[in-house]
């Protein structure tokens, strides 16, 4: 009998969600995800220092030192190994102190673009990661009518994913874990068997939504804690998965079946269009979404600082 990973690979596109090239290269997914916190474990191991000094080289060579320019240098170093593993595409993320600066956060992402470019990596094997601020999606609006594609991460409520798709974006990254912690910390309930998971009903609904009315925008469920939560996604567009749960998953066996299909209503009447107000009031009435949100912008800004510090110290 085939692994629970491989059934869920026959009806779900899987993404790793790892820095790790050695991981990738094991589980051979179809695309793969990075953000700073991945990039930092990842920079830190003695098998990647060779990237680490590539980059280091390469931002340097012809200018003063520039931790900004030696970062993007080491996100797009690893981009760039990780597409010799996979088919598909690779996430690098903006820098998240860029959150709420729409125009910073383009710059940046036609830099990466361009950086890429230079080692003869085309467009459409990148998605720039973005956080779900309005800030992030009206740049990702901007930069999808260039051409540039992006992954709207960090995003926990409806709103945010109604305004994705208003924009067009080409991809969301609902994070169930983070939502599960949220409510085992606030909520009622202590445990919760997946299928009543918050994290998971936030998704299906999402899901359901965007293929009601025949919304482009891929559904990419990310930040999983257990196996469970990933089965009971089972048929979404996209998962992106850490190398500890996909061992978890190679190593089950038994039947998957199908959670999600475009079939299923969302009990919506129409598309919603949201003004940057409703956006603001709608996600100021969601605590779990504000709060959660706030707290991924700093831990990822924070380990972004801790990776140029670390920087620092190989100059």
């Amino acid at each position: 009998m085939s692994s629970i990973l491989e059934q869920l690979k026959s009806m779900t596109t899987v993404v790793a969600d790892s820095g790790d090239i050695n991981l990738i290269k094991r589980y051979h997914p179809v695309d793969a995800t990075t953000n700073p916190s991945l990039l930092l474990k990842a920079a830190a191991m003695e098998e990647y220092q060779y990237l680490v000094d590539k980059s280091i080289e390469s931002a340097t060579k012809n200018s003063a030192v520039n931790l900004d320019r030696i970062c993007d240098a080491l996100a797009v170093n690893f981009g760039c190994e990780i597409l010799q593993l996979i088919p598909g595409r690779v996430s690098t993320e903006v820098d998240a102190r860029l959150s709420f600066d729409s125009q910073a956060t383009i710059n940046k992402a036609r830099h990466l673009v361009s950086l890429y470019k230079q080692h003869g990596i085309s467009k459409d094997r990148i998605l720039i990661k973005i956080a779900s601020t309005w800030e992030g999606i009206q740049a990702a609006k901007v930069l999808e009518q260039e051409g540039i594609q992006c992954n709207l991460t960090l995003l926990f409520s409806f709103a945010q994913a109604v305004a994705c798709a208003n924009a067009g974006v080409f991809l969301i990254s609902p994070f169930v874990g983070r939502i599960l912690d949220w409510y085992k910390l606030h909520g009622d309930a202590k445990d919760y068997e997946a299928d009543n998971d918050p994290g998971v009903k936030s998704v299906t609904q999402i899901y359901h939504y965007y293929k009601q009315f025949d919304i482009n925008t891929i559904v990419m469920g990310a930040s999983f804690r257990n196996i469970g939560e990933i089965e009971a996604l089972a048929g979404c567009d996209r998962l992106t998965i850490s190398p500890s749960l996909l061992n978890e998953l190679e190593n089950k066996t038994g039947t998957l079946s199908k959670k999600l299909s475009p079939d299923n209503p969302s009990g919506f009447d129409q598309a919603i269009i949201l003004s940057e107000a409703q956006f603001r009031w709608q996600m100021n009435e969601d605590a779990m979404a504000t709060e959660k949100l706030a707290e991924g912008i700093r831990n990822f800004a924070k380990d972004q600082v801790l990776l140029e510090e670390m920087l620092t110290k190989k100059l």
